[in-house]
């Protein structure tokens, strides 16, 4: 019954899927197609899947990042075929007008250096090291070192809402103003690879390709069983972003990436894709209620 379940939300997910409008012209028959956004993508899946897409269409898929946001407005703007996003769309007119399609499952990650001997925080202490409350790693077991919260910019990035919503119900919450402030995802993870006192948040799909060390979280790794069964709590969607009437060659990408060889290639490179995580959408659907996301826009 669990895998007839699992089928089922696999289908309705492509079906959601098919029901978009699909235009001539723009990009048919193009030999290449744009996609910007969300740095997590890009670095976890997109290249191989992208790849994949080329070697069996002859249609090349040209990346660039940018982080979400870029992802759904460059997208509504037209200067992308289509982008990536690991956040639902906001209620403001710049991110009018497309439609996300899931691709897979990320979750949140607490990225702390290598050499950092604390295995596991709690939710509330989490909290507290990003209010500033916990400014020592010795108040949570860890040696006598300073804490350097290294944060993305803005309230909108991504990593920074999605932590806000899961973490703090709250995407206004304000960080310590000892935060280290940095533009893009990637930039976060590599000044947690440098720096013997830094934390950060981050998603699991790029950050396990990392020189960083996660760190457990209520005592659950992230691993990608904890992901698919829920247990391990900061999950989310990985989105592609199309307009409202996509063109029929970003249509075929979407279907590829959505097909049983595209979510073969996103599993293949360590991220859950869409049946392995499906039992996750009912629980997701809860934790955006409890942080006051607008139905609809996941």
């Amino acid at each position: 019954m669990k895998k007839i379940r699992e089928a089922v939300v696999a289908v309705g997910v492509a079906l959601a899927f098919l029901a978009i409008p699909f235009i001539q012209g723009g990009a048919l028959g193009a030999e290449e197609l744009k996609w910007v956004g969300c740095g997590i993508s890009k670095k976890a899946f997109m290249g191989p899947l992208a790849a994949a897409y080329e070697k069996t269409t002859g249609v090349k898929i040209k990346l660039e990042g940018g982080g979400a946001t870029r992802g759904i407005v460059d997208v509504v703007e037209g200067k992308a075929d289509m982008g990536g996003t690991c956040r639902h769309v906001l209620p403001r007119q710049e991110e009018r007008g497309v439609k996300l399609i899931p691709v897979g499952w990320d979750a949140l990650v607490v990225l702390v250096h290598p050499s950092n001997t604390v295995k596991n925080l709690s939710l509330d202490q989490l909290k507290d090291i990003y209010t500033g409350k916990i400014t020592n790693w010795k108040q949570v077991g860890g040696a006598d070192r300073k804490v350097l919260v290294v944060a993305r910019s803005g309230k909108i990035s991504g990593v920074g809402r999605m932590f806000r919503e899961l973490v703090f119900k709250n995407p206004e919450q304000e960080f310590t103003p000892a935060a280290k402030i940095v533009e893009e995802s990637a930039g976060v993870e590599q000044e947690v690879e440098k720096d013997q006192g830094a934390i950060a948040v981050s998603g699991v799909s790029s950050a396990q390709k990392r020189a960083v060390k996660l760190v457990q979280v209520n005592g659950k790794a992230p691993t990608n069983e904890n992901i698919k069964d829920g247990s391990y709590l900061l999950y989310r969607p990985l989105y592609l972003v199309v307009r409202q009437q996509a063109s029929d060659e970003v249509g075929k990408f979407v279907a590829f990436a959505l097909s049983d060889a595209g979510q073969a290639v996103i599993s293949g490179e360590g991220t859950v894709n869409l049946k392995a995580g499906s039992r996750l959408w009912a629980l997701y659907s809860q934790q955006m209620k409890e942080a006051g996301v607008t139905p609809g826009s996941f």
